[in-house]
């Protein structure tokens, strides 16, 4: 790992960190997905930072910054863009949707109609959008991040798990305690703080990052690692559908990213662990009656993990 490029990931951290407090978990997950190329879902309540974590992360790299606000009558050509008649040149011209950006914000994507949501699917894979059969690529790096509310269910349309597999990562922001909540307050008292945030990357730098990346070791012991803990998900009978070899390639990549971000040139047992949760919960799908039973996603992956041996 190039040291000039640790310090680099520390800048864009404490960069951010500026403007948010404490969450340093949450900042480095969201790092951690940029890095490995993929994409975050952020599922939180109202109010905790969900759109300034994505400000800050876009500011900090001197990104291009789209936010669409997902809502029910929302078209896909709204997201995508759409070619419209220009009368006095005698031609059809683009005109390109918000998704043509660096980071996209996708709020409340739960809220939009399912043939939206899914007009989302060829940006996140291809990094492309197809209009009129014409396909325009996508700006490097292209970040998507999601935003839902798991507490306002009425009038919104949950995610398949289809499109829930493209997200690379799924965070849970939190609320902040006392003495972060406290600072909260300091902070934002006179001024607000994303404003005056400066850059301290470039796009240019994430992609080389991103491409190093896939070049982080993984040894055969964590590789075996890796898949004992997907095929347990296959086998576990609390389980309807386990995790796809999508999620491994995840899991694999995301690992990689963690790495990078710890300033190490190869994978440890440790690295996969810590991320299991994040890279997988949104991935199992429960057997109805554990769902009666009030388990959740978390707690059987907790289970596999104290399970499966660690190797050394």
């Amino acid at each position: 790992m190039d040291k000039m490029n640790f310090e680099l990931i520390k800048k864009i951290i404490g960069n951010i960190s500026r403007v948010i407090v404490g969450k340093k978990e949450a900042i480095e997950l969201l790092l951690v997905t940029l890095l490995a190329d993929g994409h975050a879902l952020l599922e939180d309540v109202p109010g905790v930072g969900k759109t300034l974590i994505a400000k800050s992360l876009a500011k900090s790299i001197k990104g291009s910054f789209n936010r669409i606000q997902f809502t029910p009558d929302l078209l896909p050509s709204d997201i995508t863009g759409f070619n419209i008649y220009n009368q006095k040149e005698g031609k059809f011209e683009f005109k390109q949707g918000p998704v043509l950006t660096n980071v996209l914000l996708a709020d409340e994507i739960n809220r939009a109609i399912p043939r939206t949501q899914s007009s989302l699917l060829e940006s996140m894979e291809e990094r492309q959008v197809t209009i009129d059969g014409k396909t325009y690529p996508l700006p490097k790096p292209f970040f998507l991040i999601a935003t839902q509310n798991p507490i306002e269910l009425e009038g919104t349309f949950p995610l398949p798990e289809a499109q829930l597999d493209r997200f690379l990562i799924k965070i849970n922001i939190g609320y902040p305690n006392e003495e972060e909540e406290i600072s909260i307050l300091k902070r934002f008292q006179k001024d607000d703080p994303l404003i005056s945030l400066k850059p301290v990357a470039t796009p240019k730098q994430i992609i080389t990052m991103q491409q190093m990346c896939k070049k982080i070791t993984l040894s055969s012991p964590v590789h075996k690692y890796i898949i004992d803990i997907i095929s347990s998900t296959r086998n576990n009978k609390k389980l309807r559908f386990g995790v796809s070899p999508r999620g491994s390639l995840g899991l694999m990549r995301a690992a990689q990213g963690l790495a990078v971000v710890k300033g190490r040139n190869y994978v440890i047992p440790d690295d996969v662990k810590e991320l299991i949760k994040p890279v997988l919960a949104h991935r199992i799908i429960l057997n109805e009656e554990e769902k009666l039973r009030g388990e959740t996603p978390e707690n059987i992956l907790e289970e596999i993990i104290s399970q499966t041996p660690v190797p050394d």
